[in-house]
């Protein structure tokens, strides 16, 4: 949360910490709690994050939240859904207990990630925002980056006061 060097450096170590746990294997929880520890160090900071491990061998995803908007879940033939996540708080409050959930992930299916950038409005009512995003994502099947193309188009119009990412991922068959 927040501008400046000052969030971009607090950013930055916990880009590097995250690196660091996730080389060690931990599940997704425990690089949160991990995280939360952390950024409780970097006063006044708060940040939200969602991360997700992926094991291609049992297809199959982890996912844990730390206040982050929930993932769309978009699978051939079916309406797209937000996963239905433990919210979690950001990281930086402290002495939270963070909880994963384990789904699978089949050939075709996508799984579209993103900052609350994309979505937020100061005009519009988050549940309507994401009744949009739904929405894009309902139409014709696209390619990925057609897809992030049309999602960017549609939903960051105007001046943008926040930065956007979004990262869509497609199981190969």
């Amino acid at each position: 949360m927040g501008s400046g060097i000052n969030a971009a450096t607090a950013m930055g170590r916990l880009r590097t910490a995250t690196q660091t746990l996730a080389s060690l294997g931990l599940g997704p929880e425990e690089v949160l709690r991990h995280l939360d520890s952390i950024t409780a160090g970097l006063e006044p900071y708060i940040a939200t994050c969602l991360y997700a491990l992926y094991d291609p061998h049992r297809g199959r995803v982890c996912v844990s939240t730390a206040g982050h908007l929930p993932p769309v879940l978009l699978r051939p033939g079916e309406a797209p859904v937000l996963l239905d996540l433990p919210t979690g708080v950001p990281l930086g409050v402290g002495g939270v207990e963070f909880r994963s959930v384990d789904f699978p992930l089949c050939p075709g299916d996508t799984l579209v990630l993103y900052t609350d950038g994309l979505v937020e409005t100061r005009d519009q009512d988050i549940d309507a925002r994401l009744h949009v995003l739904l929405t894009l994502m309902a139409g014709p099947a696209a390619g990925l980056e057609e897809t992030c193309d049309r999602l960017l188009g549609s939903l960051r119009r105007g001046t943008v006061e926040d930065d956007v990412a979004l990262l869509i991922a497609r199981v190969r068959e």
